[in-house]
């Protein structure tokens, strides 16, 4: 592992959005060790300028470059620019973050070949929770988990399936399900909106156990999920409403968030939960 004199992890982020500019914006204030190497994005001329009042404004790098200059790389990038991040990461050996998790089922050779390379993927709890509890649960025998989201119209206008299938879903007046299956199963439909559900699945039973709704909720305001875990050891239930971004509605604020946190957990000395 490659650092920068002081020791600190060199942090490359691959994608500007709703969640790599708050990444990108906390490390430039300033996070004990870790420093922000580089950023990218599909517009590299956007990206530069979207950086220029930063403290100390990063080069800006292709995709396949971070992986060049960084010791972890931040993968938030639209989902057909996944391999672009993820490959260089892994072969050569970094720590990446993987947020597209619907791309990452597709390629889960990655992780048997980060075992070879001394790489690490890691999948942040994003805008969920209890992630420890559903791991912990399935070292024993886990009958069931089932998860249910509703999210507001506007956030699956854009949808693959949506698009595909022609589905209106301006002025509606009830809940719409729009899908109920296998997590794999929705992953193919919903590749840039059910990121979380296969982090549930990844982190239990599996995205072809894994049971998953969504919906198209004009009564709610935030992105809400219900997840049901029936095991041998235990049984549980959670509940959470993350509150949208301004700039992707599709994504909730509490994501960022969670990147940083796992980011910071990769340098404390002291931390809570597995």
């Amino acid at each position: 592992m490659v650092s920068t004199k002081n020791g600190s992890l060199r942090v490359g982020v691959g994608g500007l959005g709703a969640i790599g500019m708050p990444v990108a914006r906390w490390l430039d204030a300033g996070v004990p060790g870790l420093v922000l190497s580089a950023v990218s994005a599909g517009d590299k001329a956007r990206a530069a300028d979207r950086v220029r009042d930063f403290r100390s404004p990063p080069p800006v790098v292709g995709l396949a470059e971070l992986a060049d200059v960084a010791d972890v790389v931040v993968e938030c990038a639209p989902p057909s620019r996944f391999e672009e991040v993820a490959v260089p990461a892994v072969e050569a050996g970094r720590i990446l973050i993987a947020l597209t998790m619907t791309s990452l089922l597709e390629r889960m050779d990655l992780v048997e070949r980060a075992g070879e390379t001394g790489a690490r993927i890691i999948g942040p709890t994003g805008a969920l929770l209890g992630f420890d509890a559903v791991r912990a649960a399935a070292k024993g025998e886990v009958y069931s988990v089932v998860m249910i989201t509703h999210k507001p119209p506007a956030g699956l206008k854009t949808a693959k399936f949506v698009i595909e299938q022609g589905i209106d879903l301006n002025n509606l007046s009830e809940p719409v399900c729009l899908y109920k299956g296998t997590v794999r199963d929705a992953a193919a439909k919903f590749p840039a909106n059910v990121n979380v559900a296969v982090a549930l699945a990844l982190a239990g039973i599996g995205p072809d156990r894994t049971e998953y709704e969504i919906w198209a909720d004009p009564s709610v305001d935030r992105n809400s999920h219900n997840i049901k875990v029936d095991a041998d050891s235990t049984r549980f239930e959670m509940s959470i409403a993350g509150v949208p971004t301004e700039e992707n509605p599709a994504t909730g604020k509490l994501t960022p968030l969670s990147v940083m946190a796992t980011l910071e957990g990769l340098v404390t000395p002291f931390r809570v939960g597995t």
